[in-house]
């Protein structure tokens, strides 16, 4: 298979092939995130796509479960997609997943119908990033999404049977909106109720705007104790609805995943385990690794 530029998935995907179907994201002015700055948006040619699915299956006897890339590749139309998802299902009968990245906006902006159609066609899942159910933290990192607009999204995704994974970071409110943050962003994914959530650390990305704030002074980064402490708060009031915890991301300070309400009460043991015995909750700034 062919990639241009940085590949990106997700990690709960380590085990999928990668098909890319488009180049780059549609919206690429978030503060955090530099992952596709190197490319313009674009769909890749349905020949091109095709050739990488005919090759994939040269190569592997067997595909279980398959990704698509770049950044929201539910943005393109309806009926590219299921041309895709068709040749898919057609050259991998034995295929068992398909997802693919996607904005809230892009599922919201697609009828009920386009949605079902996908759905019956092959799609499985999608990763969405909600990054924070605060209007003032969604604001500043040029999102380009409210929350009305996430539960719009989430409600469609739900219609159709399409899983949903909904990814957020901690610390993104900073030192001084760490409380608004998480507060807003738990009190979202309770109504939204997605299948499966993906919290990661704040990390702090080179070249990125976010980078320019943090040296300028005007975005504090949080502590490594606030961090916990958002965790903390999201496991305690996240309401009784089944989900799955991806919180093993390798910027988080205690990775840890499972079922949830299952798993409530070991997550918070970690959690305060950590809170009390790990050194790092003494820091001033939370160190991570970029992406």
């Amino acid at each position: 298979m062919r990639y241009e530029g940085k590949v990106y998935r997700p990690w709960p995907e380590a085990e999928s092939i990668l098909i890319q179907v488009t180049l780059g994201c549609t919206i690429n002015t978030c503060t955090f995130c530099n992952m596709f700055r190197d490319k313009r948006f674009k769909v890749r040619d349905l020949e091109g796509i095709f050739a990488d699915i005919e090759q994939a299956r040269r190569v592997y006897p067997e595909v279980r479960s398959l990704f698509l890339i770049d950044g929201n590749v539910m943005a393109i139309r309806t009926e590219l997609l299921l041309k895709i998802l068709n040749k898919i299902t057609e050259t991998f009968p034995e295929i068992q997943n398909i997802s693919m990245y996607a904005g809230f906006n892009d599922l919201r902006r697609k009828s009920d119908a386009d949605l079902l159609a996908l759905k019956q066609a092959g799609l499985d899942m999608v990763y969405t990033g909600l990054e924070s159910g605060d209007p003032v933290v969604l604001e500043r990192i040029k999102k380009g999404m409210t929350a009305e607009h996430a539960l719009e999204g989430m409600a469609k995704a739900k219609k159709a049977g399409i899983r949903v994974l909904a990814s957020f970071i901690f610390g993104l409110g900073g030192k001084l909106r760490s409380k608004e943050h998480i507060e807003a962003t738990t009190a979202l994914l309770n109504q939204m109720q997605p299948e499966e959530i993906a919290p990661m650390a704040l990390a702090i990305q080179p070249g990125t705007e976010m980078e320019q704030e943090v040296q300028q002074g005007t975005f504090l980064l949080p502590t490594p104790l606030q961090v916990l402490e958002e965790e903390q708060y999201l496991l305690e009031n996240l309401e009784e609805f089944d989900c799955y915890y991806w919180g093993d991301h390798g910027n988080n300070i205690a990775p840890m995943r499972g079922m949830l309400p299952r798993g409530r009460s070991a997550f918070l043991d970690r959690i305060e385990h950590e809170i009390a015995t790990n050194p790092v909750t003494k820091q001033e700034v939370i160190k991570t690794f970029a992406w």
